[in-house]
């Protein structure tokens, strides 16, 4: 890949694939975007602002799919496509959002597997459309940079593309191994605590 081979079609195929992964969450779009920030400082350094673009671009169009599935679908279509397999946390994630709503779209993104729980406890309880558009764009963005800052980091360590794309997805891997521990972890010691408050 040269240069000018870094331009266009490599930008949007980067993000239909990460808008595809952001319906159907089969695709590592994390390290999509972390390959692509690799590849760009390699060929273009000028792309990263494309890749950043094209990443955000993908993450919010296929959250605004997904929630207006959920919207439209509710916990039918949820139950139907597995995304909900019971209604513990959904009510639990539901006053989180009223409470917290930035916070909440914000950081869902960047745990593993927090995302479309999120999105559909926002689509079930009636989340409105022009607050969630405005709050997921900044969520889709800040996770695009978060990924490609992975990327660069991959970079950094070694010379080669094909070198920094492989420790860039490592890194992204690694960085869900240690937040899904870091979640199961919180969980097991916030059930504990739960109890006394509640008297």
């Amino acid at each position: 890949m040269t240069g000018d081979d870094f331009g266009w079609v490599y930008l949007a195929a980067l993000a239909g694939a990460v808008l595809i992964g952001a319906v159907l969450p089969v695709l590592p779009t994390g390290a999509a975007v972390s390959a692509g920030a690799v590849l760009a400082s390699h060929h273009n350094p000028i792309g990263l602002v494309g890749v950043l673009i094209a990443g955000a671009a993908g993450a919010y169009a296929g959250d605004l799919i997904v929630y207006a599935a959920c919207r439209a679908g509710g916990e039918t279509l949820a139950k139907k496509v597995g995304w909900l397999r019971n209604n513990a946390s959904l009510d639990n994630l539901r006053e989180r959002l009223a409470k917290h709503e930035i916070t909440v779209l914000l950081t869902s993104r960047l745990i593993p597997g927090g995302r479309i729980p999120v999105l559909l406890a926002a689509g079930i309880s009636g989340y409105r459309w022009h607050r969630f558009a405005a709050v997921d764009l900044i969520a889709s963005s800040v996770w695009s940079a978060v990924y490609m800052a992975i990327g660069l980091l991959g970079y950094a360590l070694f010379d080669k593309p094909w070198q920094g794309v492989v420790a860039a997805i490592v890194l992204v891997l690694l960085t869900t191994v240690i937040s899904s521990l870091i979640q199961r972890l919180r969980k097991k010691s916030a059930t504990p605590s739960a109890e006394p408050a509640t008297e």
